[in-house]
């Protein structure tokens, strides 16, 4: 018998074409419930935005029964929840709730693999879709510009809810504070609103009653009212917007939020809307933040706050100067 050996020329041409081929999809699924797909009419769309830390239970059923629109009836939706690390940790949690046909965490840990087909189709057929907590400044990089972001801006459309705590509350506003370059303290923001820890991301969601929106989360937790007065002043300064308000939300906390753009505040509270509506005195690189009369709502638990229609009254004023907030600005 003669055996035939492959010449070492023709093995590096093998080598090199399987190193061409595209790699495969590695998104890593997790399903609890149902696996067929349920097509039920919506009654949104809806939002629920966590602070992060604990979830708010009521807040996650509200979405629920908002996209559904009933609390007691026995219509039921299918829940993804998109996420860049992390496990199964939603699926029970969630599908135990009324009124869930099923729970699909998605994790998705590169961009490509955000635009398959499989990905897109399981987003878009969701009723609800949540961003877990984790890294904002992945899922600017995995999902942004990709198949499952204009399958979630479908979910929408069509009447369904959008969601995320922490992270996943930071790329829901107009201006995303993507965390890219380290996570901004309050003390170097306001010395320096160009410091090289604050990076922003844009064109990600707009979504409709959010116009001119940024989101931080773990607020009062984490004194993050004076990088969120920095935020806001530049975007005014860096020309995104005539104006900015900041929907910020401490921990164990979640602000819902209706078709007509009506905000709820959920769990222990409070939600903070800081609106700047005129250029700041001072934004530059390496000086101080000055900026006078922020005009501040603090929103306890059970209270609202009209996103459409934005109220004109109940808010208190704090200024910074030099870097330095006039008074205690919780």
């Amino acid at each position: 018998m003669v055996r035939k050996t492959l010449s070492t020329p023709f093995l590096m041409l093998l080598l090199a074409a399987a190193l061409a081929l595209p790699a495969q999809a590695k998104v890593t699924r997790y399903l609890t419930g149902n696996a067929a797909d349920v097509v039920v009419p919506l009654a949104g769309p809806a939002h629920d935005f966590g602070g992060g830390g604990t979830d708010v239970d009521a807040a996650l059923q509200w979405i629920i029964d908002k996209v559904r629109g009933c609390t007691s009836c026995a219509t039921k939706v299918d829940v993804v929840i998109l996420r860049a690390s992390g496990s199964n940790g939603y699926n029970d949690y969630i599908f135990a709730m009324n009124g869930v046909d099923s729970v699909e965490t998605l994790v998705i840990t590169r961009a490509t693999d955000s635009n398959t087909v499989a990905v897109e189709t399981t987003v878009k057929n969701a009723e609800v879709v949540f961003f877990a907590g984790g890294d904002q400044c992945d899922y600017v990089k995995y999902f942004k510009g990709t198949k499952v972001e204009t399958a979630v801006e479908s979910v929408y459309a069509r009447g369904g809810g959008v969601g995320g705590t922490s992270a996943g509350l930071a790329i829901q506003g107009d201006f995303s504070y993507d965390g890219c370059t380290g996570s901004a303290l309050s003390t170097d923001a306001l010395a320096n609103p160009y410091h090289a820890s604050i990076s922003f991301t844009y064109d990600f969601f707009h979504w409709a009653n959010l116009q001119g929106t940024l989101t931080d989360s773990h607020f009062v937790t984490r004194d993050r009212m004076g990088r969120t007065l920095a935020f806001v002043a530049r975007q005014i300064k860096d020309g995104k917007g005539a104006s900015a308000l900041a929907v910020a939300v401490n921990e164990a906390t979640s602000v819902v939020v209706d078709k007509n753009g009506l905000a709820t505040v959920m769990g222990n509270g409070p939600a903070y809307f800081v609106l700047g509506d005129h250029a700041p005195e001072v934004c530059q690189a390496g000086v101080p933040l000055t900026y006078s009369n922020y005009k501040i709502w603090k929103v306890a638990a059970g209270g609202t706050f009209d996103l459409k229609n934005r109220p004109t009254t109940g808010y208190y004023l704090r200024s910074v100067t030099n870097g330095v907030i006039s008074a205690n600005p919780y």
